[in-house]
């Protein structure tokens, strides 16, 4: 045998017994890498509680508190995350209107076009959970939880025996047979005008929660209706139901995601996507920053030169001057002049090419809804209103001249209407031992005395007044709608509308959340598609500076105390007495564009 061969031979035996080695650890790289358990990420999400509308500012320690903005944003972040499997909402007792439930299920909506599942835990729900829940893949509950859906139910409470046994006269007129915004004061009960508005709003209020809940848990209306009839439910009883997919603990989530499948790993991301401010302030950077912390100024509104929408919140009740937080009874004031200040502010930055007003009014001050809708008319570029829980009366009337109005399908809106009076104590005052003596010049001179009721002459000044009011309402909301006066008035009147039947009405143009309107905002500032812009949110939030200390109003800091502590001991106690604020309206407005009522989901 020549060498040539052997070299040969021994060549091929080493490229054998390489290939070999190679098969070999390829194959165990591949076995272990099949037998490697895949990861699975979810984010964690808590709903709870109530979100505000309008913009916050972070607090000196890092706490941001959620918006319904940053909510639904944290959402949106998980739709286009992609090393996301899919989220999980755990609802904690929520507290939100109509709107605000809207938008969160329409957010749960993106997040399941994103192709990721969504999971939502109930520990314990209401109506309110369970609207959100069904917006999600998935609904799981615990088996000592209960599932609380009794459809709907609309109490009024009355006070004219109470201010009869006071001695209190309620004088009050109104325009418009709907416009029962003094009703509770000056009846036991409800007129019939009022029963059949309130009888119509919760016919649509129920037709909506039977649409969402037969839509999304595929069965019919029938069976909701009978399902909310045979209400409340353990979690076991529930599920028999077809009202809950699962019964498991938080802690068993993992596994039930998985399938039990061992060699799938489940990470939660708790908090995913809540943001803390930045509280480093060290250096002349930190001290700048503190400063404008302290100042309630946003250094993110600073930065960039492209585009701009102004997203401009009206929240609160309606009043001349500026705006305030928690109120005489703990109704949010929406000021005229802080209203003013933020819509000039975006006119005149060149950089906001549309403006979109996010409206949660129930109105208020007739002059000072005026001089709002003035200011919007003098703005000079596109107006698109997104109308929240409600928008009515006063907060129609500051919407009614946009260039596009959306609405929520449970947004209350509409009562277009004026109502103005007194109560006079003069009676109560007796009783107490006050008396009064009175020295007066001209007819009509104790027109708005709180002591005694009206005279015929004052009366008749003063329905003067409020029909003018009404006529001037009526003319610019026919105006602003592109209707014809009669066909308007027919539909004012003071009645108030879901958002539903205000589309079927004519009154809004779209149902749709803040981000349709956002949307439509750029469309009309001509800002070209896919072109990042920035939203300038206004007005600014109150500051660290005045959380910790307080308003400079004495008055108002002492009223949010007072709120806070009836909150914590009687929160039904503190939503009647939230009611009879319109007492303290009337003593500071002389005509009120108001809605007479507010409906909670529970």
């Amino acid at each position: 045998m020549s060498m040539p061969f052997l070299k040969n031979r021994w060549l091929l035996f080493a490229l054998v017994l390489g290939c070999s080695l190679c098969f070999m650890l390829t194959s165990a790289s591949a076995a272990e890498e099949k037998d490697k358990p895949t990861r699975e990420n979810w984010a964690h999400i808590i709903i709870k509680g109530s979100y505000p509308e309008g913009p916050q500012m972070p607090g000196l320690f890092g706490d941001v508190t959620e918006s319904l903005s940053k909510v639904t944003g944290r959402l949106e972040k998980a739709a286009e995350d992609q090393s996301l499997t899919g989220v999980i909402l755990h609802l904690k007792g929520t507290q939100l209107g109509w709107a605000k439930i809207n938008e969160l299920r329409e957010a749960i909506f993106k997040v399941r076009k994103g192709k990721k599942k969504v999971y939502a835990w109930i520990e314990s729900g209401m109506t309110k959970d369970y609207l959100i829940a069904t917006a999600c893949d998935q609904i799981v509950m615990p088996e000592s939880a209960t599932l609380i859906l009794l459809g709907m139910r609309a109490e009024v409470s009355f006070y004219k025996n109470l201010f009869d046994w006071l001695d209190v006269k309620p004088d009050v007129l109104r325009v418009g047979e709907y416009k029962s915004a003094a009703e509770p004061y000056t009846r036991t009960d409800m007129s019939p005008a009022f029963r059949e508005e309130m009888e119509a709003l919760l016919d649509d209020y129920y037709r909506q929660i039977k649409a969402m809940i037969s839509k999304s848990r595929g069965i019919t209306a029938e069976q909701v209706e009978a399902a909310i009839n045979a209400g409340p439910y353990m979690a076991a009883d529930a599920k028999q139901k077809g009202l809950v997919d699962h019964i498991a603990y938080e802690d068993q989530l993992p596994k039930l995601i998985t399938g039990g499948k061992a060699k799938t790993e489940v990470r939660i991301i708790k908090k995913y996507a809540k943001k803390r401010a930045d509280t480093d302030f060290s250096g002349i950077a930190g001290l700048i920053k503190l400063m404008d912390l302290l100042a309630g100024i946003d250094s993110s509104q600073r930065i960039g030169s492209g585009p701009r929408i102004a997203v401009i919140y009206a929240t609160g009740a309606i009043m001349s001057g500026s705006s305030s937080q928690g109120g005489l009874l703990g109704v949010n004031v929406l000021g005229s002049d802080t209203f003013i200040k933020a819509v000039e502010k975006a006119a005149k930055d060149d950089q906001v090419k549309a403006i979109v007003l996010r409206v949660d009014s129930p109105g208020g001050s007739a002059l000072a809804s005026d001089l709002m809708w003035r200011s919007l008319q003098e703005a000079g570029k596109p107006i698109v209103v997104s109308m929240g829980d409600v928008a009515a009366s006063g907060g129609y009337y500051i919407s009614m001249g946009a260039n596009h109005i959306f609405a929520e399908p449970g947004t209350l809106t509409g009562s277009i209407g004026v109502v103005g009076g007194k109560l006079a104590v003069e009676g109560l005052y007796n009783k107490i031992g006050i008396t009064t003596s009175v020295i007066s010049r001209g007819k009509n001179s104790g027109t708005f005395s709180p002591m005694t009721g009206f005279t015929e002459s004052e009366r008749a000044a003063v329905t003067k007044l409020l029909y003018a009011v009404y006529k001037q309402f009526t003319e610019k909301a026919a105006e602003g709608r592109k209707m014809e006066y009669t066909a308007l008035e027919k539909l004012a009147r003071g009645r108030v509308y879901t958002g539903a039947m205000a589309l079927n009405n004519g009154l809004v143009d779209q149902l749709g959340t803040l981000d349709d309107a956002i949307e439509h905002a750029r469309q009309l500032g001509k800002i070209p598609k896919g072109e990042k812009f920035e939203k300038l949110i206004l007005p600014r939030p109150t500051s660290p500076f005045e959380q910790i200390f307080g308003p400079i109003d004495a008055q108002a800091g002492q009223a949010q105390q007072m709120t806070r502590m009836l909150n914590l001991l009687s929160p039904e106690l503190s939503q009647q007495l939230k009611q009879l604020d319109l007492i303290n309206l009337l003593a500071r407005e002389k005509t009120l564009t108001l809605m007479p009522f507010q409906i909670r989901v529970n």
